[in-house]
């Protein structure tokens, strides 16, 4: 299983339609989609800024901008199988589907590890690709990104979250990070490791 994060800047990215044409092509009972938060998580940021309330709230807000991320691409492909816990992904998997990961289920009433701006969808989609037991993540930018350059220095650069390395340092699974244009070679590797 490959889980696929692709970053909310690519909300408004004719790349967008492209990324989830070649995975629901190639992906079917493969791949998970995780949706960044893009302009809906943006809007959270100036709430809070606004309103001044605290991290949690914000982080579950957050969490809801994913969900609309999500809702907007099963828009777009809607062949896509939305789905909030691992057991509805597992299900659109078995069946032949791509899921995109409704990550409601991750709400909080109290603060936590995730609970805060350093904990993004990149950190969310390393999270689940450990439950899941994943074999790759990928994440999917809207911003160049130099082959094989290290976590530490896209973290530094905040190409991704500042607790992605620590979240993947130990993973059991591989971790790529794709340009917007990327697509084609993705859905190449894709092909190539059909069971």
């Amino acid at each position: 299983m490959w889980v696929v994060k692709i970053g909310g800047s690519l909300s408004h990215d004719p790349a967008l339609r492209e990324w989830l044409m070649r995975l629901w092509e190639v992906g079917g009972g493969r791949v998970v989609i995780v949706p960044g938060g893009g302009d809906f998580a943006d809007a959270v940021r100036r709430y809070q800024r606004e309103w001044r309330f605290d991290d949690l709230a914000a982080h579950n807000m957050c969490l809801l901008a994913m969900a609309q991320y999500a809702i907007l691409m099963q828009g777009i492909v809607p062949d896509l199988v939305l789905a909030s816990n691992e057991d509805r992904i597992r299900r659109a998997l078995r069946d032949g589907r791509v899921a995109v990961w409704v990550p409601t289920d991750l709400m909080r009433t109290t603060p936590d590890s995730m609970t805060n701006w350093d904990t993004t969808s990149d950190s969310l989609a390393a999270w689940l690709s450990t439950t899941l037991n994943a074999e790759r993540l990928l994440l999917v930018k809207s911003c160049d990104v130099e082959a094989h350059a290290p976590l530490d220095m896209l973290a530094a650069s905040g190409v991704v979250d500042r607790r992605f390395p620590a979240y993947v340092r130990d993973a059991n699974y591989l971790v790529e990070v794709f340009s917007k244009g990327d697509a084609s070679r993705m859905r190449d590797r894709l092909l190539a490791f059909q069971a």
